[in-house]
């Protein structure tokens, strides 16, 4: 394992500091008296914060918006500037009055100092003779947060012992919890609730999802998700080697694989073990959920959790949430473990199928005692997101037909949250290359996601804090809402490349970093005011000082206008919204932890870490990549950019080598505005007298942007009819290496007992390795043997095996194929 880098101290807080300077950096005539609060139901609030000036108080972008709020009853514009660490006025101005902000009952300014691109540490805003607190501009700021926000997940985790080193200091190491040592009671060998079942399932790992010690299927799938699609999103962006390997404080670090993954993978592996068994009852479906039969104490170390751990039954939410995030752990992790992946896609079809055989097992809102219930009514959704995801990884017509015959595919973007999963099969069908649906219906959702987006900007620039978060929207984990939201605002980034959506996106995280109606940053160890003292049974140093606070990096649930815990009521009652929050363990309503609310923190810092300097070449995007054209006729390819270019660019379709039946002429122009637009071209097959399956390679290019190259071979009419085909499939590409499937379907009326199946390929690819099949390779010459148990091939019976491959120019696909010595179709 690489060397590890210490894990940061928890931040000091600089709140004497920022005292101090208010009396030096006092600025302009307006009294002090302007700037309280002037609103009786914020008078919580006033006595709460320690300053009227709100900023982000860990600092801004030089790039992005720079924007803060003052609480202020004045009725005209007031002076401010910005000072450096000095003292020095860097920039000044005057506020903009935004008046009465209905979600926080205060009267607010609104500060603009965008257009400062400085860069330090210690910059204060002093507006009317008040200072903030001190705040850094760096092009590095959330780097930390990224680092942090998912080294949650591994502090988190179950049934692994917990490195200081790794989790920073003595105070958060503890012993693996819940693996059979006493006094646990699971997770090795856990048993069913009475009636569900009748034997007992290792459901070991996983992350604990929130304050207690639960185990939940539905809350795992959103997170894993969350987790998976940020690196998906950084590898699009050319941003993925700040999430690749030796990046995190996470024990695999070093082997070859982004610690992004490797973490997940830690939930992944539950979530596949929660499965029923083959030949048991609703096999295939998921266990909605384990955890203890009672409700343990607060605080509560895991591996001092002797309560009895039980399995829930299954449930249709459950088993569509594993098929979700397992179809997208399958082209996800097969570049770097084609077995995990197969392993994924596996579990995932018995899911979908499973699912489709259940579609209404549903879980009740009764059923929490000792966890939560995670109901869920209406699981319409995750159909949806489960479809999208199967589609997203096979291309299999089945899962485009779920797709498109759902409602959810035509409605307008939603809110997504555990509970409401539609939207995260939105942004896979929208941002994935090569997606099988047609170019009408890609086009569709990506302008869903937009006006999605363009409605969360406007309720934005109508409050006083630029939250994406209405007003009735402080609820129960208020603040995963306003990441979720500022993730469909990056998703919008990525389909236009408008900076306005940008720049929601980055400011979305001022609101979560103290420029809101408490001056708190609702994460800890960032800012000088920020939460600390987060519902959680070993993070719990408010009840036991041996215990420690949450780490640096660990999410508040947020205000919550339901007062929904005894804490809330008893200390937050006539609240507004946006204040309804308070830092007590005691509140797990307001200020719980959960791992899905950190999966869209840590999503949205990787986001705002990325550094953006000159925009990047956009890249042609071609699908399918490789094709079949039958002879004397075309096949259609689907052509569009990755990004949008500075000016026009013209590309032409040129053929590089191989058969010249096979031909392509166009020529495409896109555009800064039509560049995410798919647009057709046809490969054309010459009709000729010979019986040989041809094919070619072409390269689709232009000036100024990344080529790209696809493959056409043609489907040979003249062939002599035989008792086999073969499907080749490759299944997922990357740099120098990709995956395939090979299907070998008996077209005779006979048995096949014993087959070997015989290729050769036309370019360098190297098998490295094979599953489902014997595979060997001598020069260009691939021959794959059965495996015994899948030997006998019965007529109209089909075989499939897979392998992984390294390759370099061009992948085509094999022409000509041979079963036990005779030539196959």
């Amino acid at each position: 394992m690489p060397p590890v880098t210490p894990a940061p101290a928890r931040r000091v807080p600089r709140r004497a500091a920022a005292v101090l300077a208010g009396f030096a950096l006092a600025v302009g005539a307006v009294s002090t008296t302007a700037l309280t609060v002037p609103v009786a139901a914020a008078a919580t609030v006033a006595a709460a914060a320690d300053t009227p000036v709100r900023v982000n108080q860990l600092g801004y972008l030089p790039d992005g918006p720079k924007r803060a709020t003052v609480v202020s009853s004045a009725t005209a514009p007031l002076a401010w500037q910005l000072r450096d660490a000095s003292g020095t006025v860097a920039a000044s101005g005057t506020t903009t009055v935004r008046g009465a902000d209905q979600a926080s009952g205060q009267s607010t300014h609104l500060v603009d100092f965008g257009a400062y691109t400085g860069t330090g540490t210690g910059y204060t805003l002093g507006v009317g003779g008040q200072t903030s607190h001190p705040f850094d501009i760096s092009a590095s700021l959330y780097d930390g947060l990224r680092a942090d926000s998912m080294s949650f997940f591994y502090q988190q985790r179950s049934g692994t012992a917990i490195d200081a080193a790794l989790a920073g200091g003595s105070a958060y190491a503890r012993p693996a919890g819940h693996l059979g040592i006493a006094p646990n009671k699971g997770d090795t060998s856990v048993p069913c609730q009475a009636g569900v079942c009748d034997y007992q399932q290792d459901v070991r790992g996983g992350w604990y999802d929130a304050g207690d010690h639960g185990k939940y299927v539905v809350n795992g799938g959103i997170s894993v998700w969350e987790m998976v699609n940020s690196y998906e999103r950084a590898r699009r962006s050319g941003g993925d080697a700040a999430l690749g390997d030796a990046t995190l404080r996470v024990p695999e670090r070093g082997n070859g694989t982004p610690d992004v993954l490797d973490e997940a993978r830690w939930e992944l592996e539950f979530l596949l073990r929660m499965q029923v068994p083959a030949g048991k009852p609703m096999a295939g479906m998921a266990f909605h959920k384990m955890h203890d039969a009672k409700w343990t104490a607060l605080p509560t170390r895991p591996e001092l959790d002797a309560e009895q751990r039980e399995l829930h039954k299954p449930s249709t939410a459950a088993t569509l949430n594993l098929a979700a995030s397992a179809a997208q752990c399958a082209r996800v992790y097969a570049p770097y473990d084609a077995a995990f992946a197969a392993r994924c896609l596996d579990a995932s079809r018995r899911a979908w199928t499973a699912a489709k055989g259940n579609p209404n097992v549903l879980a009740p809102a009764t059923d929490n005692t000792g966890g939560g219930a995670y109901e869920d009514a209406d699981v319409s959704d995750e159909f949806y997101w489960a479809a999208a995801e199967l589609l997203a990884t096979t291309g299999e017509s089945q899962y485009r037909d779920a797709v498109t015959s759902s409602a959810h595919h035509t409605k307008p973007v939603d809110g997504f949250w555990w509970g409401g999963t539609a939207t995260l099969g939105r942004i896979t069908l929208a941002t994935g290359v090569g997606v099988a649906l047609p170019a009408a219906d890609t086009a569709r959702l990506r302008g869903l996601l937009t006006s999605a987006a363009d409605g969360h900007l406007s309720t934005m620039a109508g409050q006083g804090y630029a939250v994406p978060l209405a007003t009735t929207g402080y609820v129960w984990g208020s603040n995963s809402a306003v990441t979720n939201n500022a993730m469909v605002l990056a998703v919008a980034y990525e389909l236009t490349g408008q900076q306005r959506y940008r720049a929601g996106a980055v400011e979305s995280l001022d609101y979560l970093l103290g420029r809101n109606a408490l001056g708190l940053s609702y994460v800890t160890g960032y800012g000088d005011r920020y939460s600390e003292n987060q519902h959680h049974r070993f993070w719990a140093h408010q009840n036991d000082a041996s215990l420690p606070h949450p780490p640096a990096g660990s999410f508040a649930g947020g205000p919550n206008a339901g007062l929904e815990d005894p804490v809330a009521k008893e200390k937050l009652a006539g609240c507004a919204p946006a204040a309804c929050y308070v830092d007590d363990i005691g509140s797990y309503a307001t200020n719980e932890v959960a791992i899905n609310w950190n999966a869209s923190l840590a999503w949205l810092a990787a986001f705002a870490a990325e550094r953006r300097g000159a925009p990047a070449v956009p890249a042609v995007q071609v699908s399918p990549a490789v094709l079949t054209v039958p002879e004397g006729g075309s096949a259609p390819v689907g052509v569009r950019l990755s990004a949008a270019p500075a000016q026009n660019v013209t590309l032409t379709v040129a053929r590089n080598s191989g058969d010249q039946d096979l031909s392509a002429a166009a020529t495409l122009v896109f555009t800064p505005a039509n560049w995410a637009t798919t647009q057709q071209v046809s490969v054309f097959a010459a009709q000729d007298a010979d019986a040989l399956p041809g094919s070619a390679t072409f390269t689709v290019g232009g000036s100024g942007v990344q080529p790209a190259t696809l493959t056409a071979t043609e489907a040979d009419d003249d062939a002599p009819a035989a008792a086999c085909t073969v499907a080749y499939r490759i299944d997922n590409a990357w740099d120098n290496g990709f995956t395939a499937t090979v299907t070998v379907r008996n077209t005779g009326t006979s048995a096949v007992s014993g087959w070997t199946l015989g290729w050769s390929f036309a370019g360098d690819q190297r098998i490295s390795s094979a599953w489902n099949a014997t595979v060997s390779q001598s020069g260009s010459t691939v021959t794959a043997r059965d495996s015994g148990w899948n030997g006998t091939v019965a007529p109209g019976g089909s075989v499939s095996f897979g392998f992984q491959a390294t390759y370099s120019g061009t992948n085509a696909v094999p022409a000509r194929y041979t079963l036990n010595g005779a030539l196959c179709s």
